[in-house]
């Protein structure tokens, strides 16, 4: 095949090498060897398929796709095999006819090899191909069916059900019903032939190859193949008409004759042997003659499997056994019955069939029908053996455990009895012995088991026995239509004898003291059947209806209700009863006589035991036989009747009435009693033989007397139970003692669930369960009870609830209102019409208002909403229901109004309130629609009115404005600021307004239509003036938005409205152009909130692009002068979005404003009208500007009150204050934009100006608690950042333009004179505002001044001018000013306010590469006999920030492992600490890579000493995330960035990426670590355990060490360092540094390779080439380098350095330290000085301290003289 692995090309139709061999052996022997399933003979019989000669004249007839398929199907591999017969079916539907015609010649031998594969699915696959096959080719089929038609009938008997059904609807789709036996009669031989074939020749062996099939899959093919045979010949003869099975008889004999046949009947498998026996049925049936021929072999073969239980074999065995006995009369002369037959029969018969009653015993009656007198005889011993085993067929396992099979067994015994007594009813002395044997002996025993068997009660046995007994009587001529004389009296007999009998048994077993429950329950439920024997058939039947599936509706007229119960009870209730014919029932005196003898025997024994059981057995007896026998016989039992005057001689004489009056009420007052139910069924049974009036006397007697509510509550479900009942107990239920009784018992239980008791008592329980079912139960639309009743019932219910005025506070009453709920709900969802009655309405309101205030979200909330939702659904019901004041939609709208208005709501409370409302709303639109006029009335009402909505617009805080005021989005004013509104707290409670927002617009959501586009949606708007509320949730939402969602209550107000979903449709529930003008008209009255709501609406909406709707709102400019404040901030919202030329005729009106304006609230109107066009980016000219400004410096001389230099802002009004920001802002503006209009004196006014507002600013910190004045401090540092940025980015046109002088008075004078201001101002601030939590905290002005002192120069801050601050003993070698710069802002890197910690850091980051200079040498406090490594403190401020930072973090970190991450929530204390930490540790690796490198080493010591860098990377490991991803990385991108590849950017007043700036910083400083201070990172890297080195490492690998070393390699590449001697090159790809050095002869190279895991593992120095270096020396150099690399805290360009200086110094002539071998000390750098006096050799004082404390001794290293 040219190579395993090779795919064959698709569509190749070239053979493979197993078709090329096929095809050399068709041309040397002309067919094809005799393989399996291949005809080698000659003789061409069509009982084989014919060899193919060749596969060329195959090739050449039939399509090259089909050659494919069929070459497919010969394969070996399954799924190819059934892939290919799919592919071949669909070809066979899909092609043309004349192509499929090519296949059939071929088709014949591939079917009959494939339909008999061995996989099921092949087979299935095949039948469904063949019938494609059929269909397509239709009459041109038949010149080859003798070929298939074998294989057909075989694969139509398939073990494989689906195959089977698959090819008998081939043969159907082939053969119409008339043609079939015509097909078959063709191809009868032929298929005779497979079948016989297989049946006598074929092994398993033959039928598969034994070298390619297991011996498993070759024994199964076989038994399956034999199966089909057997059950293909039945086909066969079942298809046949007679006179061909006639023709078929001779071949069929060589069949029968043959003893291989006749084994299959004891095979091992059992399918073969069900078949053989089906195939045994059908030659009794079809060829009789054939089979009485092979009776000596049929009986034994047939009679002697009959205990055969196999499922697969039992029906079939039964089946040819009854055909074996009715057609061969001689059949028991082959066979021993006695012997043979019966002890078989009788095993299975105990065993009650092992499992298969169904099959066997329908056929026993037959049997026993056909069983000659030889083989009964003697007949009584017989019939007594054969119903014994049968009747103990009953306790078998799966008799007992299975009721179908003991059905089916009680039925097989009923009718084999029924028939034995039919054939014994003569007067014979032998037949009265059977029928007395049949009776005493089997049927009572049987009877006397099924009533203490529940099972066999509930099965066809009482039904069968009812009926036996009917027939009986009609024979003994009880019905008039006798038999003869003889017969009549053998049955009357028949029928006396029973019923004695049965009596004696029923008193066996009531007579007696502990008479077993069960039985007498069984004993009534006998009785009950054979009283109403057609309902007991009805039951069994529904009962056997309910085992199988049904998919279609019940009749009407059955009674599906009992079918789900596995067993039923007895009990039937009277109303039924008395509907109920007892037609069937038997006739006979002995029926009653034994009814009554039993009721007196449970009067005996319950008057005088009280027996209980009795009792209700007795009852159960009345329900069936209610008669005035029964009664009568009850009641003469006792003839010691007592007078009583109070009753009439009329009702005496009733026995039913007497009855109940003298027994069952003393029964029912007894107070012992706790089960009454069979003593009210015992009231309903008698009260059948009442008379109305009677019953309405005695119902009212019981219910005056002092009985348990549940008795009541039980008599009045029984009148509920059918229409009979209720037209019996009608008038009681209406009556007034029932009426007064209900009222009496409600207002108990009220007072009970009033009680402080823990526990609810049954009596409460049944009490509402009564109340509950009078108020719910209707009839005809009428209450049962009287209306009268019924209204005070709801009233006190109401009552009862109204005291209730919050769940939380209802304590222990809550079972009471749990049980109020359960009663109202069923009153509302059963009673049509129930919402008219006031008090309903009333009841209602009580439980919604308790539902708007239950935030328990308990078992009784929902009971409370299931309550209001069927009240609310009967409400809306009634088509007449209009919302009138009064009424309950109006009261709750109303309720609901005012609490939201007056009360003030939490989150919870609200969406209690909500979800309540919600109920309405949903249940109004489920029931109606959400345009119903209801809807809209209660909208209405719900709705605040426009002063309301004014009222609590005007009592939202006043806070909002801190917001956009500082941000430059708002132009606020306020009368009389004062530090305590400011200081001022949100409380937990919602103001009103949002809480009416959230509510309304929930409601809205709910009912609206989203997207608006729907008329009706246009006409609910319209109804319910939508805008309006649309606009006030924008409104709220933007006050939410001012107020930074702070506190915590309106950022949760804001996501429950975003979990509703209304901040995505909002803008769409009305019309824009309606929301936009209503908008635009509020923002011109008011301003303020409205103008921001306005403008954010048009962003949303992107109606920016559009200037259209924006310019139908205000037609023309005109409409915003004069300006009013509302109008300038409704402008400042639309600006952006008007048209050029509106902006331009703005700017020529403001312009003209600003010059020739008298009033100053005008002028600054105008001014800031004129700012909103400019930082619109409209064009003006630069003489407008001029004119402008000039007007501006004229009031710097006439109204220098305006500037507000030297002011004391206290006394400032608002107004002041933001027209002087109007200035500034449009001075900055000009400077930012167009500072080529600014002239020399311009220049001057604006920077002396800017100079006196940072003075007054400077003069007024303690006013900072002012919004208007932080405003004042933001715009003028926003001025001075302005022109820092001016003038160290101006162009050089910029500069030629501007006063020659002006620079160098900026940078002399200006800078410093600002900077010496501003450098004490945030120390002044957190010094008067020391709580960054104040609401009053001006974090704001911290952030702009912190972004103005990022330009301080840096020698500026070197001689600063601050106030000096020292602390006592502290070390340090720095200037006085610096060391009072660092004393004064270190410690406010600790200070909770992010702006002003970042830019503290930005001001030390400029002065920390200064401060090594200060250090000069290091550590000349030691001397050098002193031989402990020098080490040197950093800068003490820092180390002690880094000091309190290290234990604060500590505590923070506490609970996080190394490598966990630790969460930290943005800019909250913990955050601050960390976020200081850090920036401590970044200005200290700043001041560490500054430092020369002896100084380094003094440095590294300290920190190395004071672990202080081995906390710092413990802490970094729990900061840095796991995955150190950039954020906002598109999936486009290339290369993943990381923290690590991007540089960290920490602006003063950033507002994005806060909450991962701490994640990035942590990152920052571990890079730096690593870069700047390796060997210590190292040492601590390898000190650690594994655990946390392993994540280490795996973190710095796969993060890092790609990024450094590549910096590392690119730093060589870019490094301007020159060595003399020495040349450096790096080889980036291999993460190589080469070093070449020479001097003289001397030629050395090194190779410096990077390890992965850089800096952590060591770096590997390698020999390169080397000249004129003896061995040693080249080692030690190589050691050295390598040492410097390790330990050194540096770069690999400051490692080379220092090795090279050891090697010159080697050179020099200065000789190596005998203990490091090395010129120059690894770690500090120093020179070999310390001299022995004997040897005179130098060593390194840090060498000889470590080589004296590890020896323990003080001698030389090399001479081991004493040293000292």
């Amino acid at each position: 095949m040219g190579g395993k692995n090779k795919q064959r090309t698709k569509g190749n139709v070239r053979p493979s090498s197993s078709g090329r061999a096929a095809e050399a052996l068709t041309r040397d022997g002309g067919v094809i060897p005799g393989f399996v399933g291949f005809d080698t003979s000659v003789n061409f019989e069509l009982s084989y398929v014919p060899a193919v000669h060749g596969v060329e004249e195959i090739d050449n007839l039939v399509d090259a796709d089909f050659r494919l398929v069929l070459r497919k199907l010969s394969k070996r591999d399954v799924v190819t095999r059934l892939k290919a017969v799919q592919d071949f079916g669909s070809m066979c539907q899909e092609r043309d006819a004349e192509e499929v015609k090519g296949v059939l010649p071929y088709w014949p031998r591939i079917y009959c090899k494939i339909s008999v594969d061995h996989d099921r699915r092949i087979r299935e696959a095949t039948q469904q191909a063949f019938e494609q096959l059929v269909l397509k080719v239709g009459r041109s089929l038949a010149p080859f069916l003798k070929s298939l038609m074998g294989h057909w009938i075989l694969s139509q008997c398939d073990t494989y059900t689906p195959a089977a059904s698959a090819a008998c609807q081939t043969f159907k789709a082939a053969f119409s019903a008339t043609k079939q036996p015509e097909a078959v009669s063709f191809c009868k031989d032929e298929i005779l032939n497979v079948l016989q074939d297989i049946l006598l020749k074929e092994t398993a062996d033959t039928l598969s190859d034994p070298q390619s099939v297991t011996e498993e899959e070759r024994e199964s093919k076989y038994v399956r193949m034999l199966t089909s045979s057997l059950l293909g010949v039945k086909r066969l003869l079942s298809l046949l008409l007679q006179i061909d099975r006639t023709a078929l008889e001779q071949r069929l004999a060589h069949l029968v004759n043959s003893g291989k046949f006749w084994k299959y009947s004891r095979h091992k498998t059992p399918q073969v042997r069900g078949a053989f026996f089906e195939m045994v049925c059908a030659l009794c049936e079809f060829t009789p003659s054939l089979v009485e021929a092979e009776a000596a072999r049929l009986c034994p073969a047939v009679l002697l499997s009959s205990d055969d239980t196999d499922p697969a074999v039992l029906p079939a065995v039964w089946e040819a056994v009854l055909h074996v006995v009715s057609i061969i009369p001689g059949c028991w002369t082959h066979v021993n019955a006695k012997k043979g037959f019966l002890p078989k029969l009788w095993g299975l018969l105990k065993e009650g069939g092992k499992g298969m009653a169904k099959a066997l015993h329908p056929s026993l009656m037959p049997l026993l029908s056909k069983l000659p007198q030889e083989v009964t005889e003697p007949t009584l011993e017989f019939y007594t053996i054969f119903f014994t085993s049968f009747v103990q067929g009953l306790s078998s396992e799966r008799a007992a455990t299975s009721p179908s099979e003991s059905a089916v067994i009680v039925t097989s015994v009923v009718e084999c009895l029924r028939y034995c007594i039919m054939c014994h009813i003569q007067q014979e002395e032998d037949h009265k012995q059977i029928r007395n044997m049949l009776i005493s002996q089997q049927l009572l025993p049987l009877l006397e088991k099924a009533i203490s068997n529940s099972s066999l009660q509930n099965g066809p046995l009482f039904p069968l026995v009812t009926d036996m007994l009917v027939s009986w009587e009609k024979k003994a001529g009880l019905y008039g239509d006798a038999e003869t004389n003889d017969s009549k009296d053998v049955f009357q007999g028949l029928l006396a004898s029973f019923w004695e009998e049965l009596g004696v048994m029923f008193v066996r077993y009531v007579d007696s003291e502990e008479a077993d429950a069960q039985a007498l329950e069984g004993i009534a439920t006998l009785l009950q059947v054979m009283r109403y024997p057609k309902k007991a058939k009805r039951k069994h039947t529904l009962k056997k209806k309910s085992v199988k599936i049904c998919f279609s509706k019940p009749e009407d007229n059955e009674k599906t209700g009992v079918e789900g119960n596995a067993v039923e009870k007895p009990v039937q209730t009277v109303p039924e009863l008395l509907t109920e014919e007892a037609s069937g029932s038997p006739q006979t005196q002995h029926f009653e006589d034994v009814v009554c003898q039993l009721a007196q025997l449970c009067m005996v024994h319950v008057n005088e035991t009280k027996s209980e059981k009795h009792l209700v057995f007795l009852s159960l007896l009345l329900q069936s036989f209610h008669t005035p026998k029964v009664f009568t016989t009850l009641v003469e039992w006792d003839n010691k009747v007592k007078d009583d005057e109070q009753q009439s001689e009329v009702i005496m004489k009733n026995p039913a009435v007497r009855f109940l009056l003298e027994q069952v009420v003393v029964w029912l007052a007894e107070k012992r009693r706790s089960d009454t139910e069979h003593l009210v069924e015992m009231v309903f049974s008698s009260l059948c033989c009442c008379s109305g009036q009677e019953t309405t006397r005695i119902l009212n007697h019981i219910a005056t007397m002092d009985l348990h509510c549940g008795v009541i509550l039980q008599i009045v479900q029984r009148a509920y139970a059918g229409p009979d009942s209720l037209r019996i107990c009608g008038d009681w239920l209406k009556g007034s003692v029932l009426g007064e009784q209900l009222l009496a018992l409600t207002e108990e239980l009220c007072e009970m669930g009033c009680l402080p008791s823990s526990s609810v008592s049954p009596t409460s329980k049944h009490g509402w369960t009564l109340i509950s079912l009078v108020l719910s139960q209707h009839h005809n639309h009428e209450p049962l009870i009287g209306p009268v009743y019924m209204e005070k019932i709801l009233e006190k219910l109401h009552t009862t609830l109204s005291e209730t005025k919050c769940l939380s506070e209802a304590g222990n009453i809550e079972p009471l209102i749990s049980f109020i709920c359960d009663v109202a709900s069923t009153f509302f969802s059963s009673v049509q019409d129930c919402l008219l009655l006031l008090s309903a309405e009333e009841l209602l309101l009580t439980v919604f208002q308790l539902m708007a205030h239950d935030q328990t979200n308990s078992l009784l909330s929902g009971k409370l909403r299931k309550v209001c939702i069927a009240g609310v659904q009967s409400l809306v019901h009634h088509s007449d229901y209009e919302i009138n004041e009064g009424g309950f939609l109006h009261a709750a709208a109303e309720w609901s109004k005012k609490q939201l208005l007056s009360v003030l709501q939490d989150i919870k409370s609200l969406k209690v309130l909500v979800l309540a409302v919600q109920t309405i709303v949903e249940t109004i639109v489920s029931v109606c629609s959400a345009n119903s006029r209801l809807l809209v009335q209660f909208f209405i009402q719900l709705m605040p009115s426009e002063t309301e909505w004014t009222q609590v617009r005007q009592a939202l805080p006043p806070q909002w404005v801190k917001t956009p005021l500082l941000a430059s989005r708002h132009r606020g004013f306020c009368e009389n600021p004062s530090i305590d509104m400011w200081k001022f707290r949100l409380s937990s409670k919602l103001p009103a307004h949002l809480c009416a927002c959230a509510l309304l617009g929930k409601m809205i959501h709910l009912v609206a239509p989203t997207p608006f586009e729907e008329k009706d949606a246009e006409c609910l708007s319209h109804k319910l003036n939508l805008k309006i509320t649309v606009a006030e949730l924008l409104f709220a939402l933007q006050w939410c938005k001012e107020m930074e969602y702070s506190p915590s209550v309106v950022a949760a107000y804001h996501s429950l409205l975003s979990d509703w979903g209304l901040l995505e449709v909002l803008h769409s529930l009305v019309p824009m152009k309606e929301l936009l003008t209503t908008l635009y008209s509020r923002s011109l009255m008011d301003g303020g909130l409205w103008s921001m709501a306005l403008e954010n609406c048009i962003h949303t909406n992107n109606l920016a692009v559009s200037c259209t709707a924006v310019r139908k709102l205000y037609c023309s400019t005109d409409s915003f002068f004069p300006l009013s404040r509302s109008k300038l901030s409704t402008l400042q919202a639309l600006c952006p979005t008007m048209t050029s030329k509106d902006r331009d005729t703005l700017v020529a009106q403001t312009t003209a404003g600003i010059l020739n304006g008298q009033d100053k609230d005008e002028v600054f109107g105008c001014l800031a009208g004129l700012l909103c066009c400019l930082r619109s980016n409209t064009m003006v000219e630069e003489e407008i500007l001029q004119a402008v400004l000039a007007t501006v410096m004229e009031w710097r001389n006439s109204k220098e009150d305006w500037f507000l230099f030297g002011s004391d802002f206290s006394k400032a009004t608002t107004d002041q204050l933001i027209h002087t920001v109007e200035m500034m802002r449009f001075l900055s503006w000009l400077v930012a934009h167009c500072p080529t209009v600014l002239g020399g004196s311009q220049w001057d006014f604006l920077l002396c100006s800017m100079l006196s507002w940072l003075e007054a600013a400077c003069d007024n910190v303690s006013s900072l608690w002012n919004p208007w004045v932080q405003l004042f401090v933001c715009e003028d540092t926003a001025l001075i950042v302005k022109l820092n940025h001016f003038f160290e980015s101006s162009l050089p046109e910029n500069l030629k333009k501007m006063p020659p002088a002006l620079p160098g008075e900026w940078r002399d004078f200006f800078v410093e004179g600002i900077y010496s201001l501003m450098l004490p101002l945030p120390i002044t601030i957190t010094d008067a505002f020391p709580d960054p939590d104040d609401p009053a905290f001006p974090s704001a002005v911290l952030k702009s001044v912190g972004v103005a002192l990022t330009y301080v120069p840096a020698n500026q801050l070197k001689e600063n001018s601050l106030p000096p601050r020292f602390i006592a003993d502290q070390n340090t070698n720095l200037p006085e000013p610096l060391q009072t710069l660092l004393n004064t802002f270190c410690p406010l890197l600790l200070f909770k306010a992010r702006p002003l910690q970042i830019a503290v850091y930005h001001l030390l980051e400029k002065v920390m590469p200064q401060l090594p200079e200060c250090d000069g040498e290091g550590d000349n406090s030691k001397s050098d006999d002193d031989g402990d490594e020098p080490c040197l403190s950093p800068p003490a401020s820092l180390m002690t920030i880094l000091s309190t930072c290290e234990e604060l973090c500590d505590s923070v970190l506490a609970g996080v492992q190394v490598g966990e991450f630790a969460v930290v929530q943005p800019l909250s204390m913990e955050y601050s600490c960390i976020l200081g930490y850090l920036l401590a540790w970044k200005l200290l690796l700043t001041f560490f890579k500054s430092s020369p490198s002896h100084l380094r080493a003094h440095y590294a010591q300290y920190l190395k000493k004071s672990c202080s860098l081995n906390n710092l990377l413990r802490h970094l490991f729990k900061l840095m995330p796991e995955n150190p991803i950039y954020p906002g990385q598109g999936s486009e991108m290339k290369e993943t960035k990381t923290f690590f590849t991007e540089s960290l950017s920490l602006a003063v007043d950033k507002h994005e990426g806060v909450e991962y700036e701490l994640h990035h910083l942590a990152c920052s400083v571990y890079y730096s670590t690593v870069q700047d201070l390796p060997a210590m990172v190292r040492l601590w890297w390898n000190s650690q355990e594994k655990r946390v080195s392993s994540a280490v490492e795996k973190f710095t690998t796969k993060y890092i060490s790609p990024v450094l070393s590549a910096q590392e390699i690119s730093s060589v590449h870019s490094s301007t360092q020159l060595f003399e001697n020495m040349t450096v090159k790096a080889r980036s790809a291999a993460r190589e540094v080469i070093a070449t050095y020479s001097v003289d002869d001397i030629f050395i190279e090194l190779v410096i390779q990077l390890p992965q895991n850089y800096p952590l593992g060591s770096i590997a120095v390698e020999s390169g080439r080397r000249v004129g270096v003896a061995v040693q020396q080249w080692r030690n150099w190589m050691l050295q380098l390598s040492t410097y690399l390790t330990h050194q805290n540096g770069s690999i360009m400051e490692g080379l350095a220092l090795w090279k200086n050891n090697v010159d110094k080697r050179f020099e002539g200065i000789e190596d330290c005998m203990i490091c071998y090395s010129v120059i000390h690894g770690s500090n750098y120093s020179l070999p000085k310390k001299g022995c006096r004997t040897c005179k050799k130098k060593f390194h004082s840090a060498c000889l301290y470590r080589w004296f404390t590890s020896s323990n001794k003080s001698t030389c290293p090399l001479c081991r003289e004493s040293f000292f």
